[in-house]
């Protein structure tokens, strides 16, 4: 996984949604199931980041999560020891909130655009002057990120403590130790006190301010030598010599400002910029910062929150108890949770009219196997399942139909690419199969499409109104029958056992002045 700094290099400012999910049957998540999982939507439910870098992390790991049980594991153990040590999460809370605070001196160092000698900044990217400011201000939070984990308590949980141990060792790097100064400009190029400990060419020192009193004493010492060698009444010369102080002074802050800022400045933050062990520094802040993301959002989620127990297993299995979309029901204080059990089965046939729950339901159980396989919290009472290879979604997306293959073919051959790329150890959501012209065509279709993908031996999960088709499964012995609860035709949000048979088509076209009697009052009323 590139660390964020080496994803910002082209860019003209840190972006907090700079990762993109991976190609489909390549990473966990493909495009379009990024899209139909709503992971923008999760990541504003979730985070709680104080630091961009932190908010990048984080959606870093929803756009590409994990697929490594001991990877994801060693995450949750870093979250167990940060709730159980009050007081090293409140040093870490102190460390980022501290990074927070200057984190943007050190994108404007690496990415700010210098205006000149005599531009004035009106934007936050924009840097007047030389840089001196900018150059202090941006080492500083890089060297005061070292210096508050160097005094922090050692974690002992394996993942905290890599983040710990990888921000403490940039302290022995090159980059850290330019940033610790002196730094040397030689022929050679710029070097650190290390590098010129063995070396005796000739060097000038980076002092990172405007005024240099050492070169502006050997500037008047050179006059003085002068004035003393060719004496000259001292009264008759000041005019004279103030007529030639005047334009050197002048010409003093153009030149030693300019050569500074692009003969050190410039060339340091270009190293920095490009620099792993800046980026991997920068990343296990980031890191960090995720982690108390985490904490905060079960904090403050309002519902029951779990670390989900991870199993092994040959195929995808899952047990949720009184499971609850993370994103609605931080809207909804009534929102209603549901449970399911998912393991030799494999197959789940959802029916019911729309409006029911069905699509939320799917969304949640897909949201939450992604925010399991970032290592967060997850809305449930209990949740127990295995780390999904694959996490797919289809709907149907009349918008992107394929020239001469209509919503068929496009459908079919989406269908096909999550099939080729599905293992048994992947979670497949399919809403709605695509259709066929006649009714025996989609049963064909949808038939052969949902054996093969049992055969294949991954969870799948069908959203239908074909109850046809749930029969025909349930007669073989094939599936969990899923239907959505009404009262009273008003949808309870729950999903239970069975096969819903009743089309719900004249409730919905009463809803909205469309059913047969509407059609026959609007004819009547025709002139």
């Amino acid at each position: 996984m590139k660390e964020l700094l080496t994803i910002w290099q082209h860019d003209t400012w840190p972006s907090v949604k700079s990762t993109q999910p991976l190609e489909t049957g390549v990473g966990v998540i493909d495009e379009s199931a990024f899209n139909t999982i709503e992971v923008d939507k999760v990541f504003e439910a979730v985070n709680y980041a104080s630091t961009t870098v932190g908010q990048a992390v984080l959606y870093r790991s929803l756009a590409q999560p994990l697929d490594n049980r001991d990877d994801i594991r060693a995450k949750q153990e870093a979250l167990e020891e940060l709730r159980q040590n009050t007081a090293l999460k409140d040093t870490v809370e102190n460390i980022v909130q501290n990074a927070a605070s200057q984190e943007n001196s050190f994108y404007l160092l690496l990415f700010g655009d210098f205006l000149g000698s005599f531009g004035s900044a009106r934007e936050g990217h924009e840097i007047e002057g030389y840089g001196y400011p900018q150059y202090k201000k941006g080492i500083g939070f890089m060297r005061g990120l070292v210096e508050g984990i160097q005094a922090a308590e050692s974690p002992k949980s394996p993942y905290l403590a890599s983040l710990f141990g990888r921000i403490t060792a940039f302290a022995d790097t090159r980059p850290y130790s330019l940033m610790e100064g002196p730094v040397y400009i030689t022929e050679n190029g710029i070097q650190c006190k290390q590098e010129r400990s063995s070396s005796w060419s000739p060097a000038v020192i980076f002092v990172p301010r405007i005024i240099k009193p050492l070169l502006l004493a050997l500037t008047f010492a050179v006059l003085w030598l002068a004035n003393h060698f060719a004496p000259v009444d001292i009264r008759q010369s000041i005019p004279d010599q103030a007529i030639f102080l005047t334009p050197l002074l002048l010409l003093y802050f153009p030149i030693v400002g300019g050569f500074d800022r692009d003969h050190c400045i410039i060339p340091l933050r270009n190293l920095f910029k490009s620099s792993p062990a800046v980026a991997q520094t920068l990343d296990a802040l980031g890191q960090l910062d995720e982690l108390l993301s985490f904490l905060k959002f079960a904090d403050n989620f309002g519902h029951e929150t779990v670390l989900p127990t991870l199993i092994n297993s040959p195929h995808h299995r899952i047990n949720l108890v009184d499971a609850k979309n993370p994103v609605l029901s931080k809207i909804y204080n009534d929102y209603v949770g549901n449970d399911l059990v998912l393991e030799d089965d494999k197959l789940v046939l959802v029916t019911g009219p729309n409006s029911g729950g069905k699509t939320a339901f799917c969304k949640t159980i897909t949201q939450i196997q992604l925010l399991a396989q970032t290592g967060c919290f997850v809305p449930a009472k209990s949740a127990t399942l295995t780390v999904a290879d694959r996490i797919f979604y289809q709907v149907p997306e009349i918008s992107h139909l394929n020239d001469g293959e209509g919503r068929f073919g496009t459908e079919l051959k989406r269908t096909k690419d999550i099939f080729l790329a599905t293992t048994a150890k992947s979670l497949v959501v399919l809403d709605e199969l695509s259709e066929g012209t006649t009714f025996e065509e989609k049963m064909e279709s949808s038939s052969n499409v949902l054996n093969g993908f049992y055969r294949k031996g991954n969870s799948t999960i069908l959203i239908t109104h074909n109850h046809q088709l749930v029969d025909l499964f349930v007669n073989q012995g094939i599936g969990l029958p899923k239907q959505v609860e009404f009262a009273n035709e008003a949808p309870t949000y729950k999903v239970i056992p069975g096969i819903s048979r009743i089309s719900h088509a004249d409730r919905v076209a009463k809803k909205i002045g469309f059913s047969k009697e509407d059609i026959d009052h609007y004819l009547a009323d025709a002139p």
